[in-house]
């Protein structure tokens, strides 16, 4: 046996040791929610807080079985996020009457279960590699049912994203961050040469062929169409992203970077230009504490200046969990949810959640640079960073450091399509980061997978 198998550890047990102190964090922030505004421990504080325990400990479980060489501090840090989420969400329905703390909690039951059934039938990431150019086709026929009559659900907050199927709303643009960066890390695993040394140069940038480009730049495309039929421009920045750093990390040149921040100011001026919403809120953006903007309905600045007010009154400390009043800013349990909990948290709480972010994209990053196949680094890549992405956007709005967007804070934000999305996303990156830390004698075993 190899020193390498030898040294290798399954970590399940640091993992466990974890899981504890992340429910201690997720079940005691729904205990003060209800402790703070001077209520007893009901049945909602015992079930959302024993479904929590139960479903963080289902998943420990197949980890054991089905992936025991993956990152021990991926599952802790998202299960103490998915806990503040739900706690928050619980403290706002006592104020507002809302039912959301009880859909969240559902919802986490369906997206735990999904994850764990991913993790459980996916013996390899590389299978994937398999359906690339049907990953892209699922893509593209995700992104339009959102325009499809009869389960389009319309205009809603000024985006048409999406669909209603009964009395359930899903939002199929969150499952297209997965499919499109399955399909991207194969198209770009496999075609690599091509694009860097075929096509023409020109200076320092180097372009590939038209008929090697055409699936990206459909691709692209769709991502440009978001923006353009939907109106929903959060995920088409989220999407253009995704297909910029993961052609970055195939070429490992800068210049596709610079070209893609030339098109996306171009496009983004465009936009504002031709789109009013988009001019709307980059103007609320602007001029967020000019009376008129503030005052302006549709596309006025109120949510964003009640948001920065929140935060400003929670200081470096917090008011504390059920002290707050959140509830008055729009959206305080989706989009403004990083408000609530700055209010709420303070500072320190929310340099912590951030932080609890930032180990997460690392330990994805990490599983990407110990994987051995460029499928499975690609994909890793994309995933990881598709959900630093998505918080840069969203906490970047809330603090009025870009555009506010619609976009969810991941496993934070009431929201059951956004929190089905991160898990399969958190559970893909398990798979690969177990195939990573895998002892070379075992991972040898099921080296040779067909793409």
């Amino acid at each position: 046996m190899s020193q390498q198998a030898v040294l290798a550890k399954p970590r399940r047990n640091v993992e466990m040791v974890l899981l504890v102190l992340a429910l201690g964090v997720g079940v005691g922030a729904i205990a003060m929610t209800s402790v703070d505004k001077k209520e007893a421990l009901d049945f909602g504080f015992w079930l959302q807080a024993g479904t929590l325990t139960a479903l963080a400990g289902v998943f420990h479980v197949v980890l054991r079985f089905r992936a025991r060489y993956a990152d021990p501090v991926i599952l802790p840090i998202v299960v103490a996020l998915n806990g503040l989420g739900i706690a928050m969400i619980r403290r706002l329905d006592a104020s507002t009457g809302s039912t959301a703390g009880t859909n969240q909690l559902n919802w986490t039951i369906v997206s735990v279960l999904v994850a764990a059934a991913v993790l459980w039938l996916l013996k390899d990431h590389r299978l994937l590699r398999r359906y690339t150019f049907i990953a892209l086709s699922v893509s593209a026929a995700l992104l339009i049912l959102p325009l499809v009559p009869g389960i389009s659900a319309g205009d809603i907050n000024g985006a048409n994203v999406w669909i209603r199927l009964g009395s359930l709303q899903f939002q199929p643009g969150e499952i297209v961050k997965i499919t499109l960066a399955v399909f991207f890390a194969g198209y770009l695993s496999s075609n690599r040469d091509l694009i860097l040394l075929a096509g023409r140069k020109f200076g320092r940038l180097q372009f590939p062929r038209i008929k090697d480009t055409g699936p990206m730049v459909t691709a692209w495309a769709a991502s440009v169409g978001v923006l353009v039929f939907q109106h929903d421009l959060g995920m088409s920045i989220l999407l253009f992203g995704l297909f910029m750093v993961m052609i970055y990390v195939a070429t490992s040149r800068a210049s596709w970077l610079v070209l893609g921040l030339i098109l996306m100011g171009v496009g983004g001026y465009a936009a504002a230009k031709i789109f009013s919403h988009v001019g709307l809120r980059i103007d609320a953006w602007v001029n967020a504490f000019d009376p008129q903007v503030y005052t302006r309905f549709p596309g006025g600045s109120a949510q964003i200046v009640q948001g920065l007010f929140g935060m400003a009154d929670g200081g470096l400390i917090g008011k504390g969990l059920g002290l707050g009043s959140p509830d008055l800013v729009p959206f305080a349990n989706s989009d403004m949810i990083v408000a609530s909990l700055g209010e709420e948290l303070g500072l320190i709480g929310l340099f912590a959640i951030v932080l609890l972010y930032l180990l997460l994209f690392t330990r994805g990053f990490r599983a990407a640079l110990g994987i051995r196949d460029a499928f499975g680094k690609l994909l890793a890549c994309g995933l990881s960073f598709t959900m630093a992405l998505q918080c840069f956007i969203i906490i970047g709005g809330v603090t009025r450091l870009i555009p506010l967007t619609g976009l969810t804070t991941p496993f934070l934000s009431a929201g059951g399509s956004s929190l089905l999305a991160n898990w399969i996303i958190v559970a893909l990156l398990l798979r690969i980061s177990d195939a990573a830390r895998r002892p070379q004698a075992v991972a040898s075993q099921a080296e040779h997978v067909p793409a």
